[in-house]
This record gives structure tokens, sequence and C-alpha cells, in this order.
């Protein structure tokens, strides 16, 4: 039997955890990990307490060999050569590799960027898929080149995105998604059988990296747009609006038919707060006031009533798609 294939890891965010269980478990007869690279410890919480991430953590509980620096420099390739791994695996890691670290296992260095390549290159795949109204996305498996998510591919799983999906959902079945996509692949890469094909760069998009303002709603907007963007942007940077002179935070929106103002509050059903837009109603599901939880609508409104007629004030929405890459 064909010896596992020995993995550095780079990720820094808690999406790659089902994956690692999985190769640290059943998956250990196709891959084993040998060393992690993960970005160094930063403020987390409300108390803004200098913690590890959640990578740093599971490597460390494995007694696995933890590498964070600021930027990878020509000692992490040294660290990379002397681990003796076959390939480098990336994902979510948050720094742009070199060639010489691209280059130094033998196997070369992959990357699990989470949509349909070459569709939403960049930093925020997930969100964007929800915000456009996408009903399918996945992951896909790509060798790392210079070029922003460009590399040539392998294979995708394909992941269906539900009506009331928020990010958080769709992150959780696409980090489960990466377990049958590397089933089938690993065995192939450990024979030098795996085949990448390139991109094609004339039909590649790109995302970019979400920032606390996209949370606006433009309420002239159809309330279908509005809603897929609220799903997307939930938990960050999540939407809000303004209602009563408070800052309330939306969990999950959907679109209904109806007519109202744009903006303009027009009643409540069983399922959330009515909202007029440029096309259809927009009903807000779940809503959190400054300092409290979550609620569904009904729970919200009734501590937090909100009359009919009551204006929510539009705010500009910035695009989170371009052809192009957006310029950082």
């Amino acid at each position: 039997m064909p010896l596992p294939l020995k993995i550095a890891f780079l990720g820094s965010d808690s999406i790659a955890l089902p994956l690692l269980n999985w190769l640290a478990g059943e998956g250990d007869d196709l891959a084993q990990v040998v060393a992690v690279w993960t970005q160094p410890d930063r403020p987390a919480g409300r108390g803004q307490v200098i913690a590890a991430n959640a990578i740093k953590t599971w490597a460390l509980t494995h007694g696995l060999p933890v590498h964070q620096p600021e930027t990878l420099d020509p000692e992490d390739c040294r660290q990379l050569a002397g681990s003796g791994a076959d390939a480098a695996l990336v994902m979510a890691y948050g720094q742009i590799l070199k060639d010489d670290f691209i280059s130094t296992p033998r196997c070369g260095t992959l990357n699990l960027h989470t949509s349909l390549l070459p569709k939403y290159r960049g930093a925020s795949p997930i969100q964007t898929a929800i915000a456009c109204g996408d009903r399918e996305t996945g992951v896909t498996l790509m060798r790392i080149v210079r070029q922003l998510d460009a590399g040539p591919l392998a294979d995708a799983e394909r992941v269906d995105i539900q009506p009331l999906d928020t990010a958080r959902e769709l992150e959780s079945r696409l980090a489960d998604a990466c377990i049958p996509l590397l089933s089938r692949t690993l065995p192939r890469l450990r024979e030098g059988t795996l085949a990448f094909v390139p991109q094609v760069d004339s039909a590649a998009s790109y995302c970019r990296r979400l920032e606390k303002s996209d949370g606006a709603l433009d309420f002239a907007l159809a309330a279908s747009v509005l809603a897929a963007r609220i799903k997307g942007l939930f938990p960050w940077p999540a939407s809000s609006v303004s209602l009563r002179g408070a800052d309330v935070k939306l969990g999950l929106a959907d679109a209904v038919p109806g007519k109202g103002n744009p903006g303009e509050i027009v009643g409540a059903d069983p399922h959330g707060l009515l909202v007029g837009t440029g096309e259809g109603l927009l009903r807000l599901r779940r809503l959190q006031r400054p300092g409290a939880k979550m609620l569904a609508a009904a729970d919200f409104l009734r501590g937090f009533p909100v009359p009919a007629g009551t204006q929510i004030a539009s705010r500009p929405m910035a695009a989170l798609v371009s052809p192009v890459p957006f310029k950082r």
C-alpha cells in the first residue's frame, strides 16, 4: 500500500477544521499533516485579547510544529523543505506566497478556494455568491501561481445554495465539501496522475475583502437584491438599519410580493417585518439591537415595536463583484 503523502498546511480560519480533522482520522491513509503555517496571534473578541486562531490550536493539540511569520521569508522555505512535506495545501491562509515557497514541495503547492473558479477570484467568494443570488457554488482545488486565484484547476466539489442560507450556513457546507474533493484528488496527486486544466481567464470575475460599510442597504433596489445582500453578509460585516435611533443588525431576510414606498415599514407578518423597496417587499426575519441577542422578528418586535409608516434611510451599496481585480 502506498505511503500517505506528507502535507504542510497553511491556513488561518476555522473553515479548514473539518478537513484537518478528517486528515487526522479516516483520511490519514491518504495524507498526514506534518507542519502548519498560520497567521500570528491577533486581538480577538470584544475584549480584543491576543489569542491563537483555531488552526494554531488544532495544530498544537495534535503535536505539530507551528510557524507564524508576519511575512513568509527564506527561513520558511528552509523549514518547509526540512519538514519533509511532499505537498503544501493552502486554505484561507491570508498571505500571498512567493515563488520560492510555492516551488519547494515536490508535488507542488495547492489551494482550496471556496468558489467554482474562475468565478469569484478573491477574498470573499462565499459571501459574494449568496449576495449575488447564486443557486450554486463549490470548492475548487487548484495549483497556486502568483496571480490572484488564477492557477490551473484540478477538480471541484459543487454545493447548492439554499433559499435561506446565510454565509454562516454555506461556509459550514463548503468546509465539509473539502473532504470528498480531497478523497478523490489526493490519491491521484500521490500517484502523479492528477491533471490540471488552465482557467479561462476571460470568464473570470473578482470579489474583494469586505468592509463594515458594506452593511449599507439601498431600498430603491429590488427586495430580492436586498435579501440576498443581507444573507450573504451575515454574520460579518452584517447589514444594518437605523430603527428608532438604534443601529439594528439584520440576520436574515427574504423577498415577498407586495408594494410599499422604498424604506417604509408597511407592517409585519408571522415571519418578519415588511419594508417597501423598489420592487416587492423585503421581509426582515431576524434582527438584533445593540447589546441584545439576534432574535426572530416576532420576538424582536415584542420588545422593540416598530410602527407601520416608520421610514428607514437608504444608503448607497458598493459593488461586490468586478470583471477585473479590485484595487487595494
